[in-house]
């Protein structure tokens, strides 16, 4: 090593990816202890920082030029000893000035004063705080001020966080890029409207309402209704995730869904009052999308909904398929509570996408009018590499025997599904055709079953949920 020059061991060392053995290559010898102090950028720590602000403060002065810190608490106790606080902050913005991406998971300790010592970072552009229930919008919003280069916002179980102020003030710079918020029960829908200028640089927003906490109160029109009809420029959206979210008829999200004309990525899962309009009207825009999944919620008892019309039907599948010729991935399934008789999609309307999408995954779940016609049909699918099939009950053995004529089919995924037995699968033995093959929780299907069928197979039985 000592004949190396600088340059190749520091191409050596930073090809050891894992951190324990980086620990382990740094002490080896002085030279590679150096090399790692120097090159490290980023850093994990959690439950075993004991003392916590007097170890962090030693890990900081070890590795100088630390970009990202991960601080996670996940599973901590008590006798585990006390967790960073507030001073822990302080101690990552004076001794990290190259600090650019923070996450803070299970913090319970942290509070607004410690994050408002952050704002001092101004290389910050990432923050991700993960169920810190000491931290307010105040907190968010002081830190928003110090950090003009903040692109990337996730907050998840943050249910402190009240006031929105942040929101607005983070609109005026337009400079984000990626925003989440899930699970923050203050914060809805109408709250969104307060990014005004910075729709038009995001490229990415997820929004996750509890769905456990909103359908245990009467929901207020009202923060829907804010919005009103106004224009929203998304045409930097690429990818959109929306759950449990209320979509209004000509307002709110429903404003989104028609303007993302580089959407590649759309998500809507048991999202109460989306339409074939929007739909269609997101498919006439979005001409690059590449996935699709679409969760129908059965519950349409919300009073938001007694004048419009309560579900989607094949006519959102058909104006995806002759508009999106770049779809790849398609997830079509129905909640729980949905009978067959009234599932929205029919298996007309799925054959539509298949047959004109080069479809490489599809998954479909609860979906009751795909049958063994349907698996015929995917004989033809000549991109389909990924099935997954899941309580999807009118597919039988005859069915599932296509699929050693499906032309490119290597991973085959089979969940709850009732009517397929080990007889299904027999014309699949010995050919290995299938790279990967999972099943699950199907009563009439043995682990003997699938021996010899895939190259990988992966075997679990809980039957509980029958019952």
């Amino acid at each position: 090593m000592d004949d190396l020059p600088d340059q190749v061991v520091w191409e050596i060392l930073g090809r050891i990816t894992e951190t324990i053995n980086r620990n382990s290559a740094s002490l080896a010898c002085k030279r590679l202890y150096h090399v790692d102090k120097e090159q490290r950028n980023s850093l994990r720590v959690g439950c075993g920082l004991v003392p916590a602000n007097e170890a962090l403060t030693s890990l900081c002065n070890r590795f100088p030029n630390l970009a990202r810190v991960e601080i996670t608490y996940s599973g901590w106790m008590s006798k585990l000893g006390k967790q960073l606080d507030d001073h822990g902050l302080l101690i990552l913005s004076n001794h990290c000035p190259s600090l650019t991406d923070l996450t803070l998971s299970f913090c319970t300790f942290i509070t607004d004063a410690g994050l408002s010592y952050l704002a001092s970072c101004s290389q910050l552009s990432t923050l991700k705080l993960n169920f810190t229930p000491r931290i307010s919008g105040c907190g968010i919003l002081s830190l928003v001020v110090g950090c003009k280069n903040l692109r990337i916002l996730h907050l998840i179980h943050c249910l402190s966080i009240s006031s929105v102020e942040w929101l607005e003030y983070l609109g005026k710079l337009e400079i984000l890029e990626d925003l989440s918020i899930k699970n923050c029960r203050a914060i809805g829908e109408g709250d969104l409207i307060k990014l005004g200028p910075s729709w038009r640089k995001l490229k990415r927003l997820q929004f996750e309402v509890d769905a456990n906490y909103r359908y245990m109160k009467v929901y207020d029109r009202l923060a829907v209704d804010r919005w009103q009809k106004q224009l929203v420029l998304c045409e930097s959206m690429q990818e959109l995730s929306l759950v449990n979210c209320i979509i209004s008829p000509g307002r709110g999200l429903a404003c989104v869904l028609g303007k993302c004309k580089n959407l590649e990525k759309i998500h809507l899962d048991m999202c109460v009052g989306v339409r074939d309009c929007d739909i269609i009207g997101l498919a006439r825009k979005s001409g690059n999308l590449r996935s699709i999944s679409l969760r129908v919620p059965s519950d349409f008892s919300l009073p938001l909904l007694v004048n419009n019309p309560l579900r989607l039907t094949d006519e959102s599948l058909k104006a995806v398929a002759q508009n999106c010729s770049k779809l790849e991935s398609v997830r079509l399934s129905f909640s729980d509570g949905e009978f067959p008789s009234f599932s929205s999609f029919t298996l007309n309307g799925i054959l539509t996408l298949i047959r004109m999408c080069p479809i490489r995954e599809l998954a479909l779940d609860h979906v009751y009018s795909f049958n063994d016609e349907g698996m015929e049909a995917l004989c033809l699918a000549k991109y389909l590499e990924t099935l997954e099939l899941v309580r999807c009950q009118e597919i039988s053995d005859e069915g599932l025997q296509l699929v050693s004529q499906f032309p490119r089919l290597c991973v085959l995924r089979l969940n709850k599904c009732l009517g397929v037995t080990d007889d299904g699968l027999k014309p699949l033995v010995g050919s290995f055709k299938l790279e990967v093959l999972a099943v699950y929780d199907c009563p009439q299907i043995s682990e003997r079953g699938i021996q010899g069928v895939a190259k990988s197979a992966t075997f679990k039985q809980d039957l509980s949920w029958m019952y």
